[in-house]
């Protein structure tokens, strides 16, 4: 798909991170910028990981009007920017920076709202509301989806972590509806559960497996899974087949990139570009 030249008013955007040569978010962005006729760009910025911080102090002023965030930088960012939402405050991160031309930067995190968006989509009869959720794992991610449960409504969200310590501090960070668990009580967390979300890295392609029976959730429990590299899990696979609701992780990433986009672009994404077929085929390409 081609697009017209790069001039000094094209408006330019990217996503930053760690490694950042595979992200699907230039795809996904410059199919929106395309199908939308405007005159921007969107484009991978791999910094090194000890000058992140110089990296974004030098886009102050606007030139580059805003930056996805992935990893490792996401807490950073937060700590960098000079205003914050209340999401990314909650989620003690930032996956979205804007930069004005007064030189400020803005902070926020659309990963919630991605993931929240997710189940709606793909699990259209779950209600945050209903049951408790319990989110597997205690970084970033986990703290950002538990956030989003309890603004979403939830009466209570159970974080499961090898480390328990670490369960503990998201439940003291985020309040009395939280509760940490040990890996060890997992089965524990999962009783009367709603929603059992995995915010770990374990079941990426080529990663460690994820070590988990799901017997112990309740049959209705919908399980979603935030790695999408496979895009079906062993523990999709086998929410499936028991026949709980699967949520994947891609669709998380296109529904958080969404507000993004408007973030940057001042509109959002016209409906008419399949994001999903265009992230499909780029994951069968990189296969």
């Amino acid at each position: 798909m081609s697009r017209p030249a790069i001039t000094g008013a094209t408006v330019v955007a990217g996503v930053a991170g760690a490694p950042v040569r595979h992200s699907l978010s230039p795809i996904l962005h410059n199919a929106w910028l395309a199908g939308a006729g405007i005159d921007g760009v969107y484009v991978a910025f791999a910094p090194p990981a000890d000058r992140f911080a110089a990296f974004v102090e030098g886009l102050r002023g606007g030139a580059v009007r805003g930056l996805n965030v992935t990893l490792p930088f996401k807490e950073e960012a937060l700590a960098l920017a000079d205003e914050a939402s209340d999401l990314a405050r909650a989620a003690g991160a930032a996956n979205v920076l804007v930069f004005e031309t007064d030189g400020r930067i803005r902070a926020d995190n659309t990963d919630g709202f991605g993931l929240l968006q997710a189940l709606a989509v793909q699990a259209p009869g779950f209600s945050p509301a209903a049951a408790p959720a319990v989110v597997l794992g205690a970084g970033g991610a986990a703290r950002g989806a538990v956030a989003a449960l309890l603004a979403a409504g939830a009466p209570e969200v159970r974080v499961v972590n090898r480390t328990r310590a670490r369960a503990e501090a998201i439940a003291a960070a985020l309040g009395l509806k939280v509760r940490a668990f040990g890996w060890e009580e997992r089965d524990a967390a999962f009783g009367g559960a709603g929603a059992l979300i995995n915010a770990t890295s374990l079941g990426l392609a080529g990663g460690q497996p994820l070590d988990l029976a799901i017997d112990a959730l309740p049959p209705a429990a919908v399980v979603m899974d935030m790695v999408y590299k496979p895009l079906r899990t062993d523990l999709l696979g086998r929410a499936a087949a028991s026949g709980r609701p699967a949520v994947d992780g891609l669709e998380m990433l296109i529904r958080q990139a969404m507000p993004s986009f408007e973030a940057f672009f001042g509109r959002p994404p016209p409906a008419e570009v399949d994001a999903r077929a265009l992230a499909l085929a780029a994951l069968r390409g990189a296969a």
